[in-house]
């Protein structure tokens, strides 16, 4: 198939990739210049594990182009899928502007059949919108052409896109059209050899199904970090009981690990959204209101543990900070916690030596260049003049540290670990002080 992807940001970019890495002819558009610069010297604007190569691979099989030309974009793809950034609107609604703009210069340049398939996380009834919009342009070329529009959300983790892509545990096709949903099935059929996982609904039960999934998510996250709390006050160990209601097979153990609250472009956005949209349509959700709030609580409570310790004024002290990234395996830093600690242990007069395996370039670009925000080239070098180690983020290379080396190094050996990374008793046993969320 010949396919158009509009937008090549972390949806984008994985969606157009791994299409070409079957054998599909793929073209990425992207009006801002310096992205496609960037994808056309080989490179690429985000980090993904195996994106690049396989980026790289296909554009070699010639499988894999990009431009910034909209009419060659529309012109090219039978199947055009929008896939730009719909960043929350002041009132956190999200905000369409981009996917219309894209639906309308699609209707523009138009000359035959096309599916628009909606990737994009969008709010319910957005695919009227994006009808419209297109109809409009039709109607304004006074022209009649027939076109389909598909809802088809992405369920990508970051850190493991490619192989969400590549091997998906459900395909959801929004459509009513049977032309469109055997185009669909024939595009994702090679992704889903073993067994069908392709699931055909209508067009808003879809795109409410990806809101839906990320709020259950968040809110199993924000109510572990609120037991984890709880625990920490009874003085029970928040592990032991994930263990135990884990074990429930009607519970599982997917979402279960407390830490220092959710961040990302996913969760906090599409929480937000959702609750505007149930605000918009008299139906609150007060579930999800509250999985927020608690969220945001959740981000500062290791500034709390701190202040406990230390005090309110750390006005000379440096702190170590190891992960800056919202989850492991990404330079993510949207809404990340690190983010709320740093500002946080600013304000207490305190400044932070940071180390993050890939995001500290993207932190830089963030913070700029403050010299009360250092960084290091590696975990133990962050150590180097701390009074106390501060972790947000569970990289895999953080999970096994030296804990006698650590002690050396802090001028008052002291963790305050926002994931649980290591067993209490452990730590205290090699003379450091250790404050985790709910373990005992």
């Amino acid at each position: 198939m010949k396919i158009t992807v509009i937008g090549t940001g972390y949806v984008g970019l994985v969606t157009g990739t791994c299409l070409a890495e079957m054998g599909n002819k793929v073209l990425c558009l992207d009006l801002d210049e310096n992205k496609i610069r960037i994808l056309n010297e080989g490179n690429i604007p985000i980090h993904e594990p195996g994106l690049l190569e396989m980026v790289r691979r296909n554009v070699a099989a010639g499988r894999l182009r990009f431009t910034t030309s909209i009419e060659d974009s529309v012109a090219f793809g039978l199947l055009q899928f929008i896939a730009v950034g719909t960043p929350p609107d002041e009132d956190g609604s999200a905000d369409m502007q981009y996917v219309t703009a894209a639906a309308r210069n699609i209707g523009k340049y138009m000359t035959e059949y096309k599916v628009v398939i909606d990737k994009s996380t969008v709010p319910v009834g957005t695919a009227d919108k994006v009808e419209a919009a297109m109809q409009e342009e039709l109607v304004a070329r006074n022209i009649d052409l027939p076109f389909s529009v598909v809802s088809n959300p992405e369920f990508l983790k970051e850190g493991a896109a490619i192989d969400d892509f590549m091997r998906p545990d459900r395909v959801v096709i929004g459509a009513e059209d049977e032309r469109a949903i055997a185009l669909m099935r024939e595009l994702y059929a090679p992704f889903i050899r073993n067994h069908d996982r392709v699931i055909v609904m209508d067009v808003r039960s879809a795109e409410l199904t990806k809101y839906a999934a990320n709020a259950m998510l968040a809110t199993r996250i924000s109510f572990m970090n609120e037991l984890a709390n709880l625990a920490d006050k009874l003085g029970a160990d928040i592990e032991q009981i994930r263990v135990g209601i884990g074990s429930d097979p009607r519970i599982g153990f997917h979402f279960l690990y407390p830490g220092c609250g959710y961040g990302g472009s996913c969760f906090p956005k599409d929480v937000q959204a959702l609750i505007r949209i149930a605000d918009e349509n008299d139906s609150g959700l007060k579930v999800l209101q509250a999985v927020e709030e608690a969220n945001e609580t959740q981000k500062h409570l290791l500034l709390h543990k701190i202040r406990a310790r230390f005090g309110g004024d750390l006005s000379g002290k440096n702190f170590a900070l190891w992960g800056l990234a919202f989850k492991p395996n990404t330079d993510d830093m949207r809404a990340a916690s690190s983010r709320v600690v740093i500002q946080g242990l600013w304000e207490m007069g305190a400044t932070v030596t940071a180390y993050d395996p890939v995001a500290m370039l993207e932190s830089k670009r963030i913070f700029g260049e403050d010299p009360r925000l250092m960084y290091a080239s590696s975990p133990m070098a962050a150590l180097k003049n701390a009074d106390a180690l501060t972790i947000v983020t569970e990289w895999k290379e953080f999970r096994v540290p030296d804990f006698d080396a650590i002690k050396a190094a802090l001028k008052t050996p002291t963790i305050f670990d926002g994931r649980n990374l290591y067993d209490p008793s452990q730590v205290r046993s090699h003379g450091i002080e250790y404050f985790a969320i709910g373990r005992r």
